[in-house]
C-alpha cells in the first residue's frame, strides 16, 4: 500500500481524547491531527517522537491532517492508522503472501455475521476444496520488550467478542481465522497481552483450542508505503 501523497513529518507534542494529537511540523507550525487509533498506543505516543501525517484537501474535514506513522525507537517506524490493516491483508492475500488464505475466488468485506451483531472484516469464498473463511484482522503496534509484540494494548471487550464469534463459526464448520497485522518491523513474535487484558488472553487460548486459526504477518514500513511481507509466530505461554 503506497501513500498517495508525500507525508508531512514533525514531532508529537501530545495525544489526547483518543482521537486527537498535537504535532509541531518540521516547518514550525503547530497543528491538531486526527488519530484513527482508539487504543492506548502503548509505547507509540511519547512526546517528542518523530511522526508522519497525511493531509486532506476535503473542505468538510475538521482536521486536515491524519496521524499515520511514528518512530517508536530509532529507525523503528510503526503504523498506527487502524484504517489500513484490512487493506494490507487483502493486498497480501491477492499477492499470495498469505499462503494459508490462497485459493479463494471471492473477497467480501464488512459482512454481517454471528450472534453478537458483528461484521467480519474479510469473508473469503469460492475455494474448490475449503469452506468459506471468516477473517478477523487486528492491528498490532505495541511491543513490551525487545522483539515481542503484544495485543491488545488496552482492555478490549470488542476483541474478546470477535474471538467468540470466530469460535462459533469454527464450530459451525466454517474456517475462522484471526490475523494480527503487525505494523512494526522490529519484532519476531506476537503474544497475548495477558498483563493488560487477561480475559482476552484466556479467550485467545480457548479460540486456538476450538479450531480458530491464528496468524501473524509483519509489515515493512516507510513514509512511502506499507507492505505485509513475513509470517511470524504466535506464542501463547501456559498460564500459571
Amino acid at each position: 500500500m503506497k501513500f498517495p501523497q508525500a507525508l508531512e513529518s514533525g514531532r508529537l507534542l501530545t495525544r489526547y481524547k483518543r482521537f486527537l494529537a498535537d504535532v509541531e511540523l518540521d516547518s514550525g507550525a503547530i497543528i491538531t491531527a486526527a488519530c484513527s487509533n482508539t487504543g492506548s498506543l502503548l509505547g507509540c505516543n511519547l512526546p517528542g517522537s518523530r511522526v508522519w501525517l497525511s493531509a486532506s484537501e476535503r473542505a468538510t474535514r475538521k482536521y486536515r491532517h491524519t496521524w499515520e506513522l511514528v518512530e517508536a525507537h530509532p529507525d523503528v517506524i510503526v503504523g498506527i492508522n487502524t484504517g489500513y490493516p484490512n487493506r494490507l491483508v487483502i493486498e497480501a492475500i491477492k499477492a499470495n503472501v498469505i499462503l494459508e488464505l490462497s485459493g479463494y475466488r471471492e473477497i467480501k468485506t464488512e459482512v454481517r455475521y454471528g450472534n453478537e451483531n458483528s461484521r467480519i472484516d474479510i469473508l473469503l469464498d469460492g475455494h474448490r476444496r475449503k469452506p468459506p473463511c471468516y477473517v478477523e484482522v487486528k492491528n498490532v503496534t505495541a511491543a513490551v520488550k525487545k522483539g515481542v509484540a503484544v495485543f491488545p494494548d488496552a482492555v478490549s471487550e470488542r476483541g474478546s467478542k470477535h474471538l467468540r464469534e470466530l469460535m462459533a463459526m469454527a464450530a459451525a464448520g466454517f474456517r475462522a481465522v484471526l490475523i494480527f497485522c503487525v505494523q512494526r518491523s522490529d519484532v519476531h513474535e506476537v503474544r497475548p497481552a495477558d498483563a493488560i487484558d487477561p480475559v482476552y488472553g484466556k479467550t485467545l487460548r480457548h479460540a486456538l483450542a476450538s479450531g480458530v486459526e491464528v496468524l501473524a504477518y509483519r509489515a515493512v514500513i516507510s513514509p512511502h508505503e506499507i507492505t505485509l511481507r513475513e509470517k511470524i509466530p504466535i506464542v501463547c505461554p501456559e498460564l500459571k
